[in-house]
C-alpha cells in the first residue's frame, strides 16, 4: 500500500464525497475512484458503502481511517525531520495533559524557536496512556505525564513542579465551606475521576478504600468538560489543582487531606535517536530547569 494511495483515501473518507476529494487531490473522478478500488483490491476489503449524496466508511475503513491518518502522520514527521539543511528545521511532537507545568514546555519551545526559528512546534492533549501510546507508535517526540507513570521504557527528566490532588465542587455545595477534604468527607458524593489507569489506584490508596465502595458516578480524560459537569451540580471531580481557573465562576478547588502531591516528568522512548528539533528542544528544557 503506498503512502500516496492512502492520503487519497484519507481525503474521500473526509470528504464524504469522490468528487470533492478528486478536486481538492487536484485529480479526475476516474482516476480517483480507480485507485480506491485497487486499494480495496490489495486489501482484499470493502472500506466505503456508496450512498447516492456520500460515501460512508464501512468498519474495515474506519478502521484504516483510524490507523492511516497515524501512518501518513508518522511519515511526514520522518521526513521533516531527515532533511538536513545548513538552519537547523523540523518538527517537534509533545504530548501532555492538563498542567501548570506545560509553562516550562512553553519556556524550552520559546527559547528554542528564538534561535531555530525554523522549528514547529505541535501539541497534543491527553492523559498519560494515550500520550505513552502516541510515544510508542512514534507519533510522539516527548511526553509531559503525572506520577505515578511507569517509566521503565522510556528516559525521562523530572521537572521541578509538583501537582497537588483535591476537588473541585460548587460554590453552593456543603463541602465548599472546608479547608481540606479528607477521605471520610466524600463517602456518598458523587465523584468524576481520571480515566488514567494507575491515577485510579493511587486515588484509591489515598481513600484507604476500594473505590467500589464510593460513589463514582463517571470518569473524564481531561477536566474542562468534568468541570461543566460540576458546575451543573453533577457531582465532584477529583483532580489536580491549576488546570482549572476557579476565579470568577461557580467551582472553587478543595485539596486533599493528607497531601497528596505528584511528580511530572517529561519522557521519551528509550534507544531512540532523537530528531536535530527533538534535540535542541530537550537541551533548551535541561537548560531552563537545570
Amino acid at each position: 500500500m503506498e503512502t500516496r494511495v492512502l492520503k487519497y483515501f484519507l481525503a474521500v473518507a473526509r470528504e464524504k464525497n469522490i468528487s470533492r476529494a478528486a478536486k481538492s487531490l487536484h485529480l479526475s473522478q476516474p482516476t480517483l475512484s480507480k485507485q480506491l478500488k485497487e486499494l480495496e483490491n490489495e486489501l482484499g476489503v470493502t472500506l466505503f458503502e456508496r450512498g447516492n449524496r456520500e460515501i460512508r466508511l464501512t468498519e474495515e475503513g474506519m478502521f484504516l481511517f483510524s490507523k492511516g491518518s497515524e501512518i501518513v502522520s508518522l511519515v511526514e514527521k520522518t521526513t521533516s525531520n531527515l532533511k538536513k539543511e545548513e538552519v537547523i528545521t523540523g518538527e517537534v511532537y509533545i504530548g501532555g495533559g492538563e498542567t501548570r507545568a506545560m509553562s516550562l514546555i512553553a519556556e524550552a519551545a520559546k527559547k528554542m524557536m528564538e534561535e531555530y526559528p525554523e522549528i514547529k512546534i505541535h501539541l497534543y492533549s491527553g492523559n498519560a496512556d494515550d500520550v505513552m501510546g502516541k510515544l510508542d507508535n512514534g507519533l510522539l517526540d516527548f511526553g509531559v505525564v503525572i506520577d505515578p507513570t511507569n517509566k521503565q521504557k522510556y528516559e525521562y527528566v523530572r521537572l521541578p513542579y509538583q501537582n497537588r490532588w483535591g476537588i473541585l465542587v460548587r460554590r453552593d455545595h456543603f463541602l465548599a465551606q472546608n479547608e481540606i477534604i479528607t477521605s471520610s468527607d466524600l463517602k456518598d458524593i458523587p465523584l468524576l475521576i481520571s480515566q488514567q489507569s494507575l491515577v485510579s489506584h493511587q486515588i484509591s490508596e489515598w481513600l484507604g478504600d476500594n473505590l467500589d465502595h464510593f460513589h463514582i458516578i463517571g470518569s473524564y480524560n481531561l477536566l474542562y468538560n468534568a468541570a461543566l459537569m460540576v458546575e451543573q451540580g453533577v457531582g465532584c471531580a477529583v483532580c489536580i489543582d491549576g488546570v482549572i481557573n476557579t476565579q470568577g465562576t461557580n467551582i472553587i478547588f478543595i485539596p486533599l487531606k493528607p497531601n497528596l502531591d505528584v511528580n511530572l516528568n517529561v519522557i521519551w522512548k528509550k534507544n531512540q535517536a532523537l530528531s536535530n528539533a527533538a534535540t535542541k528542544f530537550l537541551e533548551k528544557l535541561r537548560l531552563g530547569i537545570s
